[in-house]
């Protein structure tokens, strides 16, 4: 990919201070394992959302997995490791990334599954190497389910790239205590809060449900919604038990896909099958979602329902405010950042040691809102105050050029 050399200030990006201070010729280089059109995840957004705001300050070239893009180099898994652990799969990707970058001024790598190529490159290049911490593999056990011992290189590969790099950005102040509860050998300074954004373009009330009809979910009833993948993180297993607590009255809008195993697969179809037979109004979407029909499911849920049981920020979240949808979500990481709890939503006590009262909280919230519309719409005005005015991808962009400037000569 061409390089197009921007240039950047070391006091910021905004046009009075371009007239008094010093220009730097910048290049960055970002790695991640998703890049629009292929998200799955909170990062992948993240990314696909954060380099357009970085491209109008700084030059930006991105490197991700898979095919190529128009604005972005892809890279596919080496030969011959077609049947190899995904751990040693990825391991080869970030070989060819980190070899990939000669020239760059700073390397910016996204999750455990990039960070080795920015490690890699910070080593072979001789410049700083920051990493987004999205989520940490220490507090994702269950994730050796997936990756069997592609979990032991994972958290390897972690370790090593948080101790040696040049600073660390958290997405929330819980995130960056985590990140120094896990690695104590890092020092507090390299450790960065950039809170997660949203676009409030992309992610607003609506009224179409044309959407919402094909899928047989009656708009004008009740809704309790869920958006997300089928993992242990995102507790979807405690909001069907907690689901059978919950006002028969509203449905159920489950959008649920990816799942991370086969097993738990099985076990979520079980408990949604379970579900189904006590009670009506159960609908499961195991496809993962183009923007368009989340933002339908959205802004037409009475509630959103967020059963996390490890979160760092919780972009969700932040798109239900965005479309003007009160949350009702675990008090877990960073979400006591994004919900503003009672104003915007409600927060649920996670004990992982009681997961019944977790259960019975989440549904004790939900109905406390299906009772009361009028508070739940107030909520979702407030919510959609809050997500405009505090969270945005151009401020991300200029406090993660900050981090950057601060590593630069």
């Amino acid at each position: 990919m061409v390089a197009r050399h921007s240039l950047f200030t070391r006091a910021g990006p905004t046009g009075c201070q371009r007239d008094r201070l010093t220009w730097f010729v910048v290049r960055i280089g970002v790695f991640t394992r998703e890049y629009p059109p292929e998200v799955y995840g909170g990062a992948g957004v993240h990314v696909g959302s954060l380099v357009p705001q970085l491209r109008r300050l700084v030059d930006v070239d991105v490197h991700c997995f898979g095919g190529q893009r128009e604005d972005a180099r892809g890279y596919p898994s080496a030969p011959g490791l077609e049947e190899a652990n995904a751990a040693l799969q990825t391991l080869s990707v970030n070989l060819a990334m980190a070899d990939a970058v000669h020239g760059a001024t700073l390397v910016h790598s996204h999750t455990w599954y990039a960070n080795l190529a920015g490690h890699l490159a910070r080593t072979l290049h001789g410049i700083p190497h920051v990493l987004t911490a999205h989520s940490l593999e220490p507090r994702r056990p269950w994730k050796a389910e997936q990756l069997g011992g592609g979990y032991r290189v994972s958290s390897w590969v972690e370790r090593t790239s948080y101790e040696h790099a040049d600073a660390v950005i958290a997405v929330s102040e819980g995130m960056r205590a985590d990140v120094l509860d896990c690695y104590p050998s890092l020092r507090p300074e390299r450790v960065h809060v950039v809170r997660n954004g949203i676009d409030p373009a992309l992610y607003h009330p609506v009224e179409q449900t044309s959407e919402l009809e094909r899928l047989g979910v009656d708009p004008a009833r009740p809704i309790v919604a869920f958006v997300g993948r089928i993992t242990r993180q995102k507790g979807i297993e405690h909001l069907l038990v907690a689901a059978h607590a919950m006002d028969p009255a509203a449905q159920l809008l489950l959008c649920a896909g990816a799942p991370d195993t086969p097993e738990i697969a099985a076990e979520t179809r079980r408990a949604v099958d379970e579900l189904s037979a006590a009670r009506p109004g159960v609908f499961w979407v195991q496809q993962m979602l183009p923007v368009e029909t989340v933002r339908q499911v959205l802004s037409a849920a009475t509630v959103f329902a967020c059963p996390s049981v490890y979160e760092p920020l919780g972009i969700v979240n932040l798109e239900a405010m965005a479309c003007g949808t009160p949350v009702v979500a675990s008090d877990v990481g960073g979400i006591s950042e994004v919900v503003d709890d009672p104003v915007t939503g409600l927060l649920v006590p996670f004990d992982e040691h009681d997961p019944q009262a977790f259960a019975d909280g989440l549904a004790a919230g939900v109905n406390e809102l299906l009772a009361d519309p009028q508070r739940a719409a107030a909520m979702g005005r407030a919510g959609r105050w809050r997500a405009v005015e505090e969270f945005s991808w151009a401020t991300v962009a200029e406090r993660t050029v900050e981090v950057y400037r601060s590593l630069l000569p």
